[in-house]
């Protein structure tokens, strides 16, 4: 099966958002380069980014997210992000009212749950999960394969941490990609002792 992936953009002081759950600056270098990373043309990054994300981007078939994450983005529409064929979202509510069953959402109670469902669904693609809360639940019962960071030249000084609410060491192997790209720098780092799938 594919690898579980955790990742965000982040500041340098480890936070994914503000208080206010706004990223402020966090995205400011998906739109500061003159390669388009998608078919938007909105998104914009530099050649070195665009030459690490953009495999990754296509490796990516499922994402798991909170409640909290689809509540803020109204379920992305029912269509998801970035061209993900799937979103697995960790609650323990029902979906919204009016929800299309036909749209690919599925909705888990629980993080063991929630990573099956989309391993089930990604094959041996990766599943990407969005850092903070959920995220650092899933690295905390040693789901993760690699932790990806996008890091971001800001210092928020509070708001929501990338790891969640995570109390207790985890170890990481020395980063295998170190890559500066135009206001980011693109770190990844396979979690120690991980037994998921490898790509």
């Amino acid at each position: 099966m594919g690898k579980v992936v955790m990742y965000s953009s982040v500041s340098v002081d480890g936070f994914v958002a503000d208080e206010n759950d706004q990223p402020g600056p966090l995205f400011d270098w998906l739109s500061g380069g003159d390669v388009p990373l998608d078919d938007s043309g909105v998104v914009k990054v530099s050649q070195q980014s665009y030459d690490y994300l953009r495999p990754y981007w296509d490796e990516i078939a499922v994402t798991i997210a909170g409640r909290h994450v689809f509540d803020i983005t109204d379920g992305w529409d029912g269509k998801p992000p970035s061209g993900v064929g799937h979103v697995v979202v960790v609650t323990h509510r029902p979906p919204p009212e009016g929800w299309d069953p036909a749209a690919p959402f599925h909705f888990a109670g629980g993080i063991e749950a929630a990573v099956a469902k989309a391993q089930e669904l990604a094959g041996d693609r990766v599943v990407e999960v969005a850092a903070g809360d959920v995220g650092g639940q899933v690295l905390a019962a040693g789901l993760v394969d690699e932790v990806r960071m996008d890091v971001v030249p800001v210092v928020f000084g509070s708001g929501k941490r990338y790891f969640g609410r995570v109390d207790a060491q985890h170890l990481l192997e020395d980063p295998d990609v170190v890559i500066r790209g135009n206001r980011v720098l693109h770190l990844r780092y396979r979690v120690r002792g991980a037994t998921g799938g490898e790509g």
